[in-house]
């Protein structure tokens, strides 16, 4: 009879995993599943989805001793880990209400119903507990536990106490065994789609980055052809049907179909893009009657709009045009996102020549100009390199170098909050860690509730300073150590010390005297500028073992 109860309970499982691969195949599922967070729409829908794999499973199930041998909480604990607490307790709900409505002369029918329910709470509990590689492992854990709990409710439930007993004698193992497995695997099934997911926003990621390495010297030097040339490399690495860059409602650059209704200095939908420009948000219009678009330029039926931004401002944006309707996909849309971010942060770099004419000291002229091509190659090559192995730590290095270059544009020769300096040094200290991997170590020691401003670009040049020329140039790698102590209300000190080779006691005096030597210039530019607003500059130590550099800042009325 066990044999028998488990081949069943097997044939049963084969029939739930056949529909949960189809559905997975379905694109509304994809679309839905794939969503880092859920409307209410779309977890009635999981909620009715989970419930009906209950409902299945109590279907196809076996009759035992007056009850069912069946596969009721595989659907129901899939969808409360996989979805929360939301999903597993509807789920729950729904399938514990058909096994009560549908065997409800069973004596085991009060106990199911209410360990379905618990089952679809529970695995909501393990949605907020467990890490998503490890979801399976916990599905497998939690069917064997809830298996176990809803035989304890037969038992104390259900009479006579000898029909359950008999009950629970023939059909908590091959159920416990059976259950377990089948949540694990439809866990993994359906977490598939996560991982289609994971591969086309790298896919997505390899693109952006190749079309920003493609389209950064138009960006270095822009002119009348600069914005074509853009526009015509993102519309071949895309395959979009058109692609235009607009600016304060006019059309900078359009390339593809509707060339001569979209001519450079055209004006274009006031309504579509102040929609843009005004919540600076993505807008996507799936028909031509929707976009309003542009006389005899019925070509075009899909369009979404990525705004650029200069800083918090919106100063124009990206269209990407395609023949067809309804094609916006989530795959086009993320793209348009990345390529309007990447592309935000390369209009910000092209005003590094402006900041040059416009600098009115020597020593901030020559900071600002040091945002170095080959970090900046280095950086992307860096961020390419774990597209394919880790996606996530290829958008944090994004995000990192987008921190880095954001504040080297941003700040000249004003004071900013030092938390704000330190966020750029991190950013810059990241990237260089991906880089370089395990040789490469850095501490932070920073107090708390420090009120303080100092100049912008004052610490990071130092810790530049020490990565490269002490610790990189080591064999063996090294540490560097970041300490901001608050002296007092008034008064911060800052050190940055190294175990790497050392400085060398001549490139001292030439910091010393202000005397100009070659990778030197960040770290004089550092000393002079202290100099001027402090009084005292860097004191440079060199260790039996490394370099330590430190100075005090203090807080000046602006």
């Amino acid at each position: 009879m066990l044999i028998e109860v488990i081949k069943n309970l097997i044939n049963n499982l084969g029939y739930i995993i056949l529909v949960a691969f189809i559905l997975s195949r379905l694109k509304i599922f994809k679309k839905i599943i794939q969503k880092d967070e859920f409307n209410k729409e779309e977890l009635i829908i999981l909620s009715l989805v989970f419930g009906s794999f209950g409902i299945l499973g109590t279907y196809i199930g076996t009759e035992i001793e007056g009850a069912i041998a069946n596969t009721r909480i595989i659907g129901v604990m899939a969808g409360g880990i996989l979805c929360g607490y939301f999903v597993g307790t509807t789920a729950g709900i729904i399938a514990a209400i058909h096994r009560f409505i549908v065997y409800s002369n069973s004596i085991t029918t009060l106990p199911c119903a209410i360990a379905t329910i618990i089952s679809g709470i529970f695995a909501g509990f393990l949605h907020t507990k467990a890490r998503e590689k490890d979801r399976w492992a916990w599905g497998l854990l939690g069917g064997v536990l809830m298996q176990s709990l809803e035989m304890i409710l037969i038992l104390l439930i259900a009479r006579p106490l000898t029909s359950a007993f008999k009950i629970v004698k023939s059909i908590y193992i091959p159920m416990g065994f059976t259950n377990a497995i089948g949540i694990s695997i439809l866990i993994l099934l359906i977490e598939n789609i996560f991982y289609e997911k994971d591969r086309i926003e790298a896919n997505q990621a390899q693109i952006a980055l190749e079309i920003a390495n493609k389209t950064l010297p138009y960006f270095r030097d822009i002119n009348s052809d600069s914005y074509d040339k853009v526009c015509a490399i993102i519309k071949e690495y895309i395959d979009a049907s058109a692609v235009s860059i607009i600016n304060n409602g006019y059309v900078l650059a359009h390339v593809g179909l509707g060339e001569k209704e979209h001519k450079a200095g055209s004006k274009v939908n006031d309504m579509v893009i102040k929609k843009v420009i005004k919540h600076g948000e993505l807008l996507i219009l799936n028909t031509n009657k929707e976009m309003k678009c542009f006389v005899n330029c019925y070509d075009l039926n899909s369009l979404v709009i990525a705004p650029l931004k200069d800083g918090n401002k919106v100063i124009g944006a990206l269209e990407i045009y395609y023949s067809k309707e309804n094609f916006i996909t989530s795959k086009v849309k993320n793209l348009a996102v990345g390529l309007s971010q990447i592309m935000s942060t390369q209009l910000e770099i092209s005003k590094i020549s402006k900041f040059k004419e416009m600098a009115n000291k020597a020593e901030i002229k020559a900071l600002q100009t040091q945002i170095n091509p080959h970090f900046l190659f280095n950086a992307l090559n860096t961020v390419t390199s774990f597209i394919r192995i880790n996606p996530d730590k290829a958008r944090e290095l994004i995000i990192n170098l987008s921190t880095y270059l954001r504040y080297n544009l941003e700040y000249g020769d004003t004071l900013v909050d030092i938390y704000r300096e330190l966020e750029q040094v991190k950013a810059y200290v990241e990237i260089e860690k991906a880089r370089f991997g395990k040789k490469l170590n850095v501490i932070y020691k920073i107090d708390d509730d420090i009120n303080i401003k100092i100049p912008s670009l004052i610490i990071q040049p130092i810790v530049e300073n020490a990565i490269k020329h002490g610790i990189l140039i080591n064999s063996t790698g090294g540490t560097v150590k970041i300490t901001v102590e608050k002296l007092d209300v008034n008064r911060v000190k800052i050190t940055i010390e190294d175990d790497g080779v050392g400085i060398d006691k001549e490139v001292i005096k030439s910091v010393y005297n202000g005397k100009t030597q070659k990778n030197k210039i960040g770290m004089i530019n550092v000393h002079t500028r202290l100099k001027i607003l402090y009084g005292k500059g860097l004191n440079i130590e060199r260790l039996k073992k490394g370099t330590c550099i430190n100075f005090i800042v203090y807080k000046i009325k602006e």
